[in-house]
C-alpha cells in the first residue's frame, strides 16, 4: 500500500472523524474546510533515504527524525536526514528516545548538544514508551526533568510521543500542557480516557514510501500549515542593541 493511497484513505476517515456532530449546539463544518497534513518519522532503521525521490513522488508536509537515545547514543543518520530536510524545505523535527533508567538532565544535555534548531523547526520530541524495569514514578520524575531542561533552553514546550496504551497506563494526568503525539495503529483516531486532546496521530507503522527501502511510520496532523506552526520553534528576536 503506497503512502499516497494510505493518506487518501486516512483523509477520508478524517473528514468523518473531525467533523462535529449535528445537534442543537453544534455547527456544521463543510468538508472543504477540513484539513490535514501528512508526516513521517524515521531513524537509522529506515537506512539511507533518497529524499529527492520522496519529495518528488510522494511529498510529505513534515518529518520527524531520531536524534538521540539515553545519555550517549546518537542516531547514525540523524545529521544527514536533518540536513536533507532543511535542503528540501520539508518541515522537520527531532526526537529523543527516553531511557527510564537514565538521568533526565544528562539525557537533555545530550540531545541539546547535538540538535541545532532553526526557526520554523517543529518542537523537540520526547519519545516515552518503555519503563526499562524502572518504577513508573521514577520514570515520570526524570522525564519531567528532561522536559523542563529543554523547555528552559529553547523557550518552547517539547512534544511528548507515546502510544495510547502507555499513555493511559503511566502518563495520563502527569504532563498537562505538553503537546501530544499519540501512536494508535487503527483507522480510529486516538481517544484518551482523561479527555486530553492529541496533536499528532501516528496511525501506521507499515507505510511504503518512495525513496525509503524499509517500512515507515505514517502520521497525520489534523489542521492547516498555519495551525502546525503552533508546534514550531520561533525564537524571540534579540533587541536591536543586543544583535551583533
Amino acid at each position: 500500500m503506497t503512502l499516497s493511497f494510505m493518506f487518501r484513505l486516512l483523509s477520508a476517515c478524517a473528514i468523518f472523524l473531525l467533523m462535529p456532530l449535528r445537534g442543537a449546539n453544534s455547527v456544521y463544518v463543510p468538508v472543504k474546510e477540513v484539513a490535514s497534513l501528512r508526516g513521517i518519522d524515521v531513524s537509522h532503521h529506515q537506512k539511507q533515504i533518497e529524499w529527492d525521490s520522496l519529495a518528488a513522488r510522494e511529498p510529505v508536509d513534515f518529518a520527524f527524525v531520531k536524534a538521540t537515545e539515553g545519555h550517549d547514543f546518537v542516531d547514525s543518520l540523524f545529521c544527514l536526514n536533518w540536513q536533507e530536510l532543511r535542503r528540501l524545505g520539508i518541515r522537520r523535527g527531532a526526537y529523543h528516545f527516553f531511557r527510564a533508567y537514565g538521568c533526565g538532565d544528562e539525557q537533555a544535555t545530550h540531545f541539546l548538544s547535538l540538535v541545532e534548531m532553526e526557526t520554523g523547526d517543529l518542537a523537540p520530541v520526547l519519545d516515552i514508551e518503555v519503563l526499562d524495569g524502572i518504577a513508573p514514578e521514577v520514570m515520570i520524575q526524570e522525564a519531567k526533568i528532561w522536559l523542563s531542561r529543554v523547555e528552559a533552553q529553547l523557550g518552547i514546550k517539547p512534544i511528548i510521543y507515546t502510544n495510547q496504551h502507555f499513555f493511559e497506563k503511566y502518563l495520563a494526568d502527569h504532563f498537562d500542557g505538553y503537546p501530544l503525539w499519540i501512536a494508535r495503529y487503527s483507522d480510529e483516531k486516538p481517544s484518551l480516557s482523561n479527555g486530553r486532546q492529541w496533536d499528532i496521530w501516528q496511525f501506521s507503522n507499515e507505510g511504503c514510501v518512495e525513496g525509503i527501502c524499509k517500512k515507515v511510520d505514517l502520521n497525520v496532523f489534523p489542521g492547516t500549515p498555519e495551525m502546525l506552526e503552533r508546534l514550531c520553534w520561533f525564537p524571540e528576536q534579540l533587541p536591536a542593541a543586543a544583535q551583533p
